[in-house]
């Protein structure tokens, strides 16, 4: 499977522009790639006063533009995160698509980062699942989720074999990014798809960095810290040539786990 990994440049308060440059670079890499992931809220960038105007509907032009992409490409695309109004409330979303257009699944990040006040924006998910891609099994997680290894681990138990984590991962803490990847990757035996963005949110900057980690805990492809397209072809066989030697999940005591 050949991924791309789109690490954008966001853009404070110009959704437009954003939508315009993500689009037209999955346009551009979809078709050489099986799959596409972008980061966390590429449209509005985490400009967030103004969601009540900027979020997306399943319906909204921005959704069907990338169902549009993967279907023209049979290119999956996991579609980073928007903001995404449903039920009178803003969640920060992932969607999935499958390479025929199809949306298979909505992940609404479920850990809201207090830091930031992220809980007078969004509304916390509560679906997080793991899903069918094209016929892989597949998790999706959002930015500060990377710090809650109790998400991934239900997701493996589940049986993702591709966990994604669009993110806006700031520098300041950049050497966390990179740690908490490779170890939600290693503990679980899973491909950890982490894909971040580029730019900066009132000066300080995002760390980038976005990158693709093996079941071993191997960083496969990464990229710097400027605007990027990471191309990396992994081989789902390797989870079981991991599990073969140890498998963590074979041991865990599930009746611990609530």
């Amino acid at each position: 499977m050949k991924i791309a990994l789109l690490q954008l440049a966001i853009l404070e308060k110009n959704k437009q522009a954003n939508v315009a440059h993500g689009l037209q670079l999955a346009r551009e890499t979809a078709p050489d790639h099986d799959l596409l992931v972008l980061p966390e809220v590429w449209t509005t960038g985490y400009s967030l006063g103004h969601l009540s105007e900027e979020a997306e509907s399943e319906a909204s032009d921005v959704v069907a533009s990338l169902q549009a992409i993967a279907a023209q490409n049979q290119c999956a695309i996991i579609a980073g995160s928007v903001p995404m109004r449903r039920d009178g409330k803003v969640y920060n979303t992932s969607v999935a698509i499958d390479k025929t257009g199809k949306l298979v699944n909505f992940y609404d990040k479920v850990h809201l980062f207090g830091l930031f006040n992220e809980e007078r924006f969004f509304a916390p998910g509560n679906n997080f699942q793991a899903f069918d891609l094209d016929g892989v099994c597949c998790g999706s997680t959002i930015c500060y989720d990377l710090r809650f290894p109790e998400l991934f681990r239900h997701l493996a138990l589940q049986g993702a074999k591709i966990i994604f984590c669009p993110a806006e991962w700031p520098t300041a803490r950049g050497d966390i990014w990179r740690l908490l990847a490779q170890a939600r990757a290693a503990e679980n035996h899973t491909f950890v798809v982490a894909v971040n963005c580029a730019g900066e949110f009132k000066g300080a900057p995002f760390f980038g960095h976005s990158m693709v980690v093996a079941p071993s805990g191997k960083i496969l492809a990464e990229a710097g810290t400027d605007e990027a397209i990471v191309s990396c072809t992994i081989d789902l066989t390797e989870i079981d040539k991991v599990r073969s030697r140890l498998n963590a999940l074979a041991d865990v005591r599930k009746e611990l786990i609530r």
